[in-house]
């Protein structure tokens, strides 16, 4: 297609609201433009066809025959590409609302309150993803992503989810000790982490352990790791919200509490309106965090 071949679309779009309404002053409320725009429109496709499409005729306007010919196309014309539209947005309504987030947050935080969200809107479908590398969220075909972080990612849009403090705990079998005071060197524990919980070391130097020394014995996930400690076989550093079922339940005791500066888990989106399931499904986040 040789687009200079063919007129302006604001002139087509013009002359085609024109035709419809067989007035200047309602095609211009239409498009919210003057009375004048769409005169203009009109005089600029006239000179290009180098004959007269529309006529005054008492208060409005009547087509001539060339006039009723290219209305005729026009229609049909945006007709389909209304249709066109109609489909492409109806499809980005009902595919699954995908979402990133880290296989810890995912098992101990996401999927224990899954139900809820499953029991409120059967009519949403999320595809969860779970990775420790960094999504990119447009080639990704991400719609959402919870990241742990400061929240000062480039690119996208961040909203805390909830803020991270965290708790060296262990189970309650594994010491007689109920803080950190109490359990003594730290460094004569057995510590467990998962693979990429880079937080879990940046905590390490709130509660005075230098990881990089003493090391830890690494698990693929976090889920391994809290069975482990959960089993008695030594301490972790965990986020408090993806073990507060765990302390609730008592299958493990908070030796000590910490805030680590603002580091928490982002609600992050990319700076783009989002569909309706992913709006729904943000709501909830936010709702489940209370």
């Amino acid at each position: 297609m040789d687009w200079k071949e063919i007129p302006s679309l604001a002139s087509l779009r013009a002359f085609e609201a024109l035709a419809r309404h067989g007035s200047l002053s309602a095609a211009a409320r239409e498009l919210n433009v003057t009375h004048a725009a769409v005169s203009q429109h009109l005089r600029q496709l006239e000179a290009d066809f180098a004959e007269p499409l529309a006529l005054r005729e008492g208060q409005g306007m009547a087509l001539t025959e060339a006039g009723h010919e290219l209305a005729a196309a026009l229609g049909e014309g945006f007709a389909m590409i209304a249709e066109g539209v109609a489909r492409m947005r109806a499809r980005r309504e009902q595919r699954p609302v995908v979402v990133a987030l880290t296989p810890s947050f995912a098992e101990s935080w996401l999927m224990p309150r899954m139900g809820g969200f499953w029991a409120a809107h059967p009519e949403v479908e999320v595809r969860l993803v779970p990775g420790i590398a960094l999504s990119d969220l447009r080639r990704d075909g991400i719609d959402l992503a919870i990241r742990f972080g400061g929240g000062t990612w480039p690119g996208v849009e961040a909203e805390m989810l909830t803020a991270n403090r965290f708790a060296v705990v262990a189970a309650p079998g594994y010491t007689k000790a109920r803080s950190l005071e109490d359990l003594g060197k730290l460094t004569a524990h057995d510590w467990f982490f998962s693979t990429g919980a880079s937080e879990q070391r940046l905590w390490g130097a709130v509660v005075g352990v230098d990881f990089q020394t003493v090391g830890a014995r690494e698990m693929a996930s976090n889920g391994m790791v809290v069975s482990a400690v959960r089993a008695g076989l030594g301490l972790s550093i965990q986020a408090l919200a993806l073990i507060e079922p765990d302390l609730q339940s008592g299958q493990l005791i908070a030796l000590h509490e910490g805030d680590a500066a603002g580091l928490g888990y982002y609600i992050v989106t990319r700076p783009e309106p989002l569909s309706p399931g992913a709006q729904i499904f943000r709501r909830w986040l936010r709702r489940a965090a209370g």
